[in-house]
């Protein structure tokens, strides 16, 4: 059993610099617990990343908490989970409250604008990296497209309730899958807001009823930040987005900034507290059903109909956030960031730094 003092310290030292979202958390995960230290094999590493993307909620947040459980057992996964997610948090609550100020800096607003301008395309890219490996393994290229349109339509169209169409694209595939099974099931069984209950819901909502990563949550937050409630403008919300990509952690503590709006400090680690939640009861009550989880059939005819439609959500939600562009030069920037990302493949970190410089230099 690993020391709860080297889980502390290592799990930490990724929360701390773990910048680039999930893709950069699971390349340090990685390199820590399988070809550092050994405590994992290749083969069972990849099996928990597969497992936790059968998940709703965070799946880098579930990874680093399912290796911390592994290594050192449930005050492991409690340590190391925490550890993971607390740095970014600290870090993106500070800038939240330097965004949010009544008055902040004109630095601070070129920053955000020139960073938030910049957000469509990393949307545009996150969707885009995640539809090559989900086309080769789909049953039905046919019904792969219809679940990835019908998230594409959903995300702008209806926003918060995209949540609602992965499901039923989920249940649509279970059942075109299981229906042999389900027609012999058949035939033999024949003869109700405060602000802190609404943060409570989204803190929910983003930690456990959200598949596809962080961007499929843009739209769930969007809705009741910006439109609901009016907690941010969609200025305000597009930097929110752009505070989670570039601090270290979770993209998911996005919800922190939408939180602090509503409610202060108190607000901010009340939503991250309800929709990180989740992820620790994935993975302490069922950590030693994953492999099971991750075999049965059921399960994986949901992700077949949820994962494409997730992709599309997610492509979706650039269209959200780049109607909230306001100012003419952040197209440019925009521009300049789909090149950055996708023919240049530069990182997310990087195109978001060169653009908030961007904006220092237009704004």
């Amino acid at each position: 059993m690993t020391p709860l003092a080297t889980v502390l310290r290592s799990w930490g030292r990724i929360g701390v610099l773990g910048f680039g979202g999930p893709p950069a958390h699971i390349r340090m995960l990685r390199e820590l617990t399988v070809e550092r230290e050994g405590w994992l094999e290749a083969d069972e590493f990849e099996d928990a990343v597969a497992t936790c993307n059968l998940l709703p909620g965070p799946s880098s947040t579930q990874l680093a908490i399912y290796t911390a459980w592994r290594v050192a057992g449930a005050r492991g996964a409690l340590v190391g989970g925490l550890a993971f997610i607390l740095p970014g948090l600290a870090i993106i609550v500070a800038l939240a409250a330097v965004f949010l100020s009544g008055e902040p800096p004109h630095w601070v607003l070129a920053l955000g604008a020139g960073a938030g301008a910049a957000v469509p395309a990393v949307a545009v890219a996150a969707g885009w990296s995640l539809a090559p490996s989900s086309w080769a393994r789909t049953v039905s290229r046919a019904r792969w497209v219809a679940y990835a349109l019908a998230g594409l339509a959903a995300t702008p169209l209806i926003g918060a309730w995209v949540v609602v169409v992965l499901l039923a694209c989920g249940l649509v595939e279970l059942m075109v899958q299981q229906a042999p099974a389900m027609r012999a099931w058949w035939e033999r069984s024949r003869h109700g807001v405060a602000p802190p209950l609404a943060l409570l819901w989204l803190g929910f909502k983003v930690g456990a009823l959200s598949y596809g990563g962080g961007f499929v949550i843009i739209p769930l937050m969007q809705t009741d930040a910006v439109t609901r409630h009016g907690w941010l403008s969609g200025e305000q919300f597009l930097n929110a987005v752009a505070l989670g990509q570039i601090t270290p952690g979770p993209v998911t503590h996005t919800v922190a900034v939408v939180g602090y709006a509503a409610g202060g400090l108190g607000g901010a680690l009340l939503a991250d507290a309800v929709a990180f939640a989740p992820s620790f009861v994935f993975v302490l009550l069922g950590g030693r059903h994953f492999d099971r989880i991750r075999a049965w059939k059921p399960a994986r005819a949901v992700l077949d109909g949820a994962g494409p439609a997730a992709i599309g959500a997610i492509l979706g939600s650039a269209i959200v956030l780049g109607r909230a562009l306001e100012l003419h030069w952040q197209l440019g920037v925009l521009a300049g960031a789909f090149v950055l990302l996708l023919a240049l493949r530069r990182g997310v970190v990087t195109t978001l730094l060169l653009a908030a410089a961007a904006g220092l230099l237009l704004y």
